[in-house]
């Protein structure tokens, strides 16, 4: 189904140019949604092919535009490429995060050749593949906080402690002995908060959930002194709702499940499981703080050293940030800065303070 449109009378050619790129992305965005369809299935899979048929539309949107000027066929964009390239060969959540952000920096609200349905649209769509990518989200965010959390804590702290220890003059094989100290001491400490604190939050979820066993009892009740009705009362029901719960209850105990449900099993998913967050954020803490290391574990010394450890840490930086980004939908650039900043900010203070110590101490 063609939409209505409303072109020049003699389209010039930058504005011939300006359709047959939209129509190259239309097709490639259609196609990234199907190829992200055929790694899902059941209701994702209907709502990503429902996108791909929408993004169809937007195309023959402007092919009557454009109708016998088509021209030969344009390549989509380098970023609609690479997304199509990323769908076909993982089709994850990064995908979906990116293909997010494609959707908000839609053109068509302002163009006036495009339709404001076409503009609705594509706002409509940006929440769709928000919704899917909350999906996955949500199921990474336990494990991948306290993967991303140590990593970067690895870098940063590992990195400050290097630096400031080799300001104060001491030999390169005592700053050596002080990183690999800092490896395994900020690990173990890293994975051991983590294993403390989603355990207690597993433990916090368990226990503010309804006993589901309650429900055995309910049938035994005297329905003329209801205690039952106290439960909801002390749930915030008033008096009046309590009652009238308690007693469809009572009137059929299978009937009302949501009043004593196990616990829910997307909010245990959500918060991953207490070992897996401690190895992952032992793993990760040491992958990071390894690094600032590395130049003397070979056997570099001096402003070399330094300087090759702030650089590996710094790529390394950028790189937890851009993937930050990435996964909450926001530019990755401006997150991958944000990190770099935030962890040459640390390490240049301790630096600072450690030549200042040798200087007083020399």
């Amino acid at each position: 189904m063609s939409m209505p449109g409303t072109p020049p009378r003699t389209p010039d050619e930058r504005t011939l140019r300006r359709w047959r790129r939209y129509l190259a992305d239309e097709r490639a965005e259609a196609s990234v949604y199907r190829d992200l369809a055929s790694r899902r299935k059941g209701e994702e899979r209907e709502v990503l092919l429902a996108l791909a048929e929408a993004e169809s539309r937007h195309e023959q949107h402007w092919l009557d535009l454009l109708g016998d000027r088509v021209g030969k066929p344009l390549k989509a964009d380098v970023r609609s490429r690479f997304l199509g390239w990323l769908a076909r060969s993982f089709g994850s959540v990064f995908v979906l995060a990116l293909v997010q952000r494609a959707e908000s920096r839609s053109p068509y609200a302002a163009d006036p050749d495009a339709t404001e349905q076409m503009a609705a649209d594509e706002q409509v769509h940006e929440e769709v593949v928000r919704a899917l990518a909350e999906r996955g989200r949500s199921r990474l965010s336990g494990t991948f906080r306290a993967a991303v959390f140590g990593a970067n804590d690895g870098l940063v702290s590992n990195l400050s402690l290097v630096l400031g220890i080799g300001a104060t003059g001491v030999e390169a094989h005592v700053v050596l002995l002080t990183g690999i100290a800092g490896v395994l001491a900020g690990a173990l400490s890293m994975a051991a908060g983590e294993f403390v604190s989603v355990h207690s939050q597993r433990e916090l979820l368990m226990a503010s959930t309804p006993n589901p066993d309650v429900r055995r009892a309910i049938g035994k009740l005297d329905a003329g002194r209801n205690e039952l009705a106290l439960v909801f009362r002390s749930r915030g029901m008033t008096a009046r709702q309590a009652e009238l719960r308690a007693a469809r209850l009572i009137a059929g105990p299978d009937t009302d499940t949501a009043a004593f449900e196990a616990p829910d099993a997307d909010e245990h998913e959500a918060i991953g499981t207490a070992t897996g967050a401690a190895l992952s954020s032992f793993g990760f803490f040491a992958s990071g703080a390894i690094i600032p290391v590395i130049p003397y574990l070979f056997g570099m010394s001096g402003l070399g050293a330094v300087a090759l450890s702030a650089g590996l840490v710094g790529l390394a930086l950028v790189g937890t940030g851009a993937v930050v980004g990435l996964l909450s939908g926001s530019s990755p650039l401006s997150r991958a800065l944000r990190q770099l900043a935030i962890g040459y900010g640390a390490a240049a203070v301790t630096y600072l303070l450690g030549l200042l110590f040798g200087h007083v101490t020399g």
